[in-house]
């Protein structure tokens, strides 16, 4: 009896499905160009490994049984989405997925993709904007972006982008007539805007809490900040572009910079496309700082 969750060998299930649907062994290995007596061999292994009957083998031709014929339906529908899915990866040759989170996306990434497009106009780019960690394989991602440490396993290929400087920024008009940098007592006058990552009690010295708006990403921090909703704490390099615009300025000389940083990572491959190669570089020459 097989192992629970253990499957069956992809030759035997396709020896069985063509069977089944020709209704003889001999017809079956015409279609697999193969002898009839391989396609009986690895219908034979299958009900072996399942510990059952699949075929009545009957003078002239075959007639499942009822477990055979169940079985066939749902082995069916598996051969039909595995085709399906192929089919719409090959349509796509030119696809390449990249896993950000979500502040990196609305602030670095979607900002650029006009260059992006006219640098590399012969590539789709997925983007998959999640706080999870991507599983290459299961996710089908190609490149990721992740806020992380060394070291790294030996199966990926890692180049940093930038380091993790927190700055404290508000939009000028929450600050206008005040007297720039502010210090603590005078933030503290200010509502705060509060994300996920709560690095206020270091720029406040103070582990109590501090009231003001919350929000579960820092992106919709930053546009509450852009909106003259409050002071918020991020990355440099997702407000640099507010900065240089007048958009939002750096209200505190205080800075931290923390020991995760942004890396681009990927899995090695011995034969990885040429176009995920090409999405890689443009990436480091276009999201690493300082910016180009």
């Amino acid at each position: 009896m097989t192992l629970t969750g253990q499957l069956p060998p992809l030759n035997a299930l396709r020896a069985f499905a063509i069977s089944g649907r020709k209704g003889s062994f001999r017809a079956a290995a015409d279609e697999m160009c193969v002898t009839p007596g391989a396609v009986a061999q690895q219908v034979r292994a299958l009900e072996q490994h399942l510990g059952m009957t699949l075929f009545h083998r009957l003078p002239r031709g075959l007639a499942l049984t009822p477990s055979g014929a169940a079985y066939l339906r749902d082995v069916t529908r598996a051969f039909d989405i595995l085709t399906e899915s192929t089919s719409k990866l090959l349509a796509q040759p030119n696809t390449v997925t990249i896993s950000v989170t979500p502040t990196f996306a609305a602030k670095l990434l979607i900002p650029r993709l006009a260059e992006f497009h006219a640098e590399l106009p012969e590539i789709e780019l997925r983007t998959v904007a999640t706080e999870a960690l991507s599983d290459f394989e299961r996710d089908q991602v190609d490149i990721a972006i992740r806020l992380t440490h060394m070291p790294f396993s030996s199966e990926l290929e890692t180049t940093l982008l930038f380091n993790q400087e927190l700055v404290v920024v508000a939009s000028p008009h929450l600050v206008r007539g005040l007297t720039l940098p502010l210090n603590v007592m005078q933030l503290q006058t200010l509502p705060l805007l509060h994300d996920m990552q709560n690095y206020w009690p270091f720029f406040l010295q103070s582990e109590e809490k501090q009231p003001g708006s919350a929000f579960n990403l820092t992106a919709l921090a930053l546009d509450a900040a852009l909106a003259g909703q409050g002071v918020a704490v991020a990355c440099r390099a997702f407000v640099n572009a507010d900065i240089d615009a007048g958009r939002l300025v750096q209200v505190m000389d205080i800075t931290k910079t923390l020991a995760s940083s942004y890396f681009l990572v990927c899995k090695r491959a011995a034969a990885q496309r040429q176009i995920v190669r090409s999405v890689w570089e443009w990436c480091v020459k276009r999201l690493s700082l300082p910016f180009q």
